[in-house]
């Protein structure tokens, strides 16, 4: 146990030592890296290396030995447990250049800076805290899993700081967590799964960290209204039960995913308004299915490798404001549908193999067609590129990508049996007691004897 402490003790060590001697990866320079597209691979590695050097068993508990003074009186239970848990976070932070975790001091939990508290849901009389707001705090350190005692907890907002590591597995225990914004750190490892196990969560942004693998495809049947999970390193094929989610947000940017564009992104017309695919590695036609997304306002599929024509389907998208397909390698004409689009303020289409265009494009108010093989349109690829390329037709079907399958309402909930209508038990009716029949008693003897001399 002594050994343990003493080689945890030596990894913290290490870690403020990387944190303040090192200056590859600055709080500035890696917002430049984050806004360019991530980090190059020898630079993840980097920071791969160094956080598992200090959490090398992603499954240990990291918790802090917090001890609480016996003289600290605390208004109720959930506070006591709220002081321990941020006591253990205080510990865990490393730098705190603002000093925002300064005042965390004393059982007034609900005074510290960037801690809000409120009456409990399950008990007014007494409060809680129900939300914590470190964002833009520069603060460096790590989660522990003591912070798995807020129960209470609603808003977990630490955005633009430099806490690494991993999400804590305690986090099972935020049942009312509603918004988890842990975007633009230097979080790493596996997707989150606790994440999945919080019933009340709606909002997610993990954007800007450095995360890797695979998404969880449960992670679309989930009831969420935001889905932010641009600027990682997460690489796989988008599950077909994409359709599923209920968000109104999705940005996918900027990671490594590859395949299809799932052709069931139709089945989410009912609720999504804006949907990034920027910069991943999408290799497929566009799906005709896209064009059911009728609220849809933000569009952004460009540096990929789509192919094939742009979909006429797009011109029935009313609500549509922003649409930017640049950077692939789709090719035909621009159908005059969509640049007819009542709402439409930004087409950008440059950096494709388009061959026509209507003069009702280019009446847009933000238009680039730059890059492709427009005749009569400056700044175009040149005539051996064109003919280069548009000499091989593209064969959507040859890409294999599922077919869109339409989403059905889960059928109504059977009807209750009808009642068997039980039989009315048979009226008994009494028949009258039979008569009793009681035997004339004997004459008396002296009755007898005259009776007899009469008869004589």
């Amino acid at each position: 146990m002594k050994e343990d402490i003493h080689n945890l003790h030596f990894d913290f060590l290490l870690l403020f030592a990387f944190l303040f001697a090192s200056t590859a990866f600055s709080s500035s320079e890696y917002s430049l890296i984050s806004s360019n597209g991530g980090l190059s691979d020898s630079e993840a590695r980097y920071i791969r290396q160094r956080q598992l050097l200090y959490y090398r068993d992603e499954f240990g508990d990291r918790g802090e030995n917090v001890s609480v003074d016996p003289s600290l009186v605390f208004e109720n239970p959930r506070i006591k447990n709220a002081y321990i848990a941020l006591q253990a976070w205080k510990q865990a932070i490393l730098s705190d250049p603002l000093n925002l975790t300064g005042d965390w001091v004393g059982s007034g939990v609900c005074d510290y800076t960037v801690v809000f508290c409120s009456p409990a849901l399950d008990d007014p009389s007494i409060r809680t805290v129900a939300g914590i707001d470190l964002n833009h705090g520069d603060i460096a350190g790590y989660l522990p899993e003591e912070l798995g005692l807020l129960v209470d907890i609603a808003l977990f907002h630490i955005n633009s700081n430099r806490f690494c590591g991993t999400v804590p597995h305690k986090f099972v225990n935020l049942k009312l967590l509603f918004e988890l914004d842990l975007s633009n750190n230097r979080f790493a490892g596996r997707f989150p799964e606790v994440v999945l196990r919080l019933p009340s969560l709606k909002f997610l942004d993990i954007r800007f960290n450095e995360f890797e693998g695979k998404i969880p495809r449960e992670l679309f049947d989930k009831d969420l209204d935001a889905i932010f999970i641009n600027h990682n390193r997460f690489a796989f094929d988008l599950p077909e039960n994409l359709g599923n989610s209920p968000v109104s947000v999705i940005v996918l940017a900027n990671n490594k995913f590859h395949g299809c564009v799932p052709a069931s992104l139709g089945n989410m017309s009912e609720t999504l308004n804006e949907i990034i695919l920027m910069n991943n590695g999408f290799r497929s036609c566009l799906p005709v299915e896209i064009g059911l997304l009728k609220d849809l306002t933000v569009l952004d599929v460009s540096f990929n490798q789509l192919m094939g024509p742009l979909t006429d389907a797009i011109g029935g998208m009313m609500s549509l404001e922003q649409l930017n397909v640049a950077h692939n390698m789709l090719s035909g004409k621009i159908p005059v549908s969509i640049c007819s689009l009542p709402n439409l303020q930004n087409f950008t289409y440059s950096y494709n193999f388009f061959t026509g265009e209507a003069p009702v494009c280019l009446n847009l108010p933000d238009l680039d067609d730059r890059r492709n093989c427009l005749p009569a349109r400056p700044a175009q690829r040149s005539a051996k590129q064109c003919k280069t390329f548009l000499s091989r037709p593209v064969d959507c079907s040859a890409f294999r990508c599922s077919p869109f399958v339409p989403f059905l309402p889960p059928p109504p909930p059977p009807s209750p049996p009808m009642p068997v209508p039980v039989p009315s038990p048979p009226v008994v009716v009494l028949s009258p007691p039979p008569p009793v029949y009681s035997p004339v008693s004997p004459p008396p003897p002296f009755f007898r004897l005259l009776q007899s001399s009469v008869l004589q």
